[in-house]
């Protein structure tokens, strides 16, 4: 993984992609594809790997959960820190700073009925061992969420965003790509891979969705700033989200397991 310095020194220009257009609907869509699974409105205790500032972790504290937020970077915790209190909800969120490839004991035997492990698989190349890490703090019957980036959109946004044919033919082999953001380079996963390694891990159930179906196909990335345009995307974005063949080239794959044979 990057060290931690990589992603605090990034906090403002974090902060600017998460209020952009597809920075929204990144939450947006994870927050709707999560309520399909949650058990009414009964208040869960939920572990966030590699929770940064806080994006998921407010958003599930506001509708009454309780959110341990797992990360190794200083700054970004501090950020989360401050959007809970602003939010109202500081005492639904804990910040524990530490690596989520060496979570400590209490956590990651901590039978949560939620584990989050949103954005981290990109960053590193023990697949396995990080979503082992993540089956194991959940309990029996707990659900297990992990966003990654789509391994099968990156032709596709290559041709879209280039025109450019022989790009699109190199991207057709990428298992990664560059981010500018935090000046690192990340890995590509396909729903088949990570969805066999939940099954092989306990998860007798996985629920593929897609996050940003449509979004990073539109080339105006500045319509997409227009409230009324945004809210239509929006809706698109989260209807779509479960449907083939749609979510099986969204920029993002995002997998829902609930842990048991």
């Amino acid at each position: 993984m990057a060290d931690h310095e990589t992603f605090d020194t990034a906090v403002p220009t974090w902060q600017e992609w998460q209020e952009a257009p597809w920075g929204r609907l990144r939450y947006a869509v994870a927050e709707a594809d999560l309520a399909r699974h949650l058990d009414g409105d009964r208040p869960l205790r939920i572990l966030d790997l590699g929770g940064g500032d806080g994006g998921d972790a407010v958003r599930l504290a506001a509708r009454g959960h309780r959110v341990t937020v797992v990360d190794y970077a200083p700054a970004m915790l501090a950020t989360a820190t401050r959007r809970a209190a602003e939010a109202g909800v500081a005492d639904r969120i804990t910040c524990v700073e530490a690596d989520v490839e060496a979570l400590p004991g209490d956590l990651a035997d901590g039978g949560f009925d939620v584990v989050l492990c949103h954005g981290v698989l990109p960053y590193t190349a023990d697949t396995e061992g990080v979503l082992g890490t993540a089956l194991g703090a959940a309990r029996e019957g707990g659900l297990v969420s992990v966003i990654a980036m789509n391994r099968y959109s990156e032709p596709l946004r290559t041709a879209v965003r280039t025109m450019d044919p022989g790009a699109v033919l190199a991207a057709l082999d990428a298992t990664g790509v560059h981010t500018e953001l935090f000046d690192a380079d990340l890995r590509l996963h396909t729903a088949e891979e990570v969805g066999g390694v939940l099954r092989a891990l306990g998860c007798a159930q996985v629920h593929h969705y897609g996050i940003r179906v449509f979004c990073d196909y539109i080339p105006d990335d500045s319509l997409k700033y227009d409230p009324d345009y945004y809210a239509r995307l929006e809706r698109l974005e989260i209807e779509t989200a479960g449907l083939a063949p749609y979510k099986h080239t969204a920029r993002l794959l995002h997998l829902i397991g609930r842990k048991g044979r």
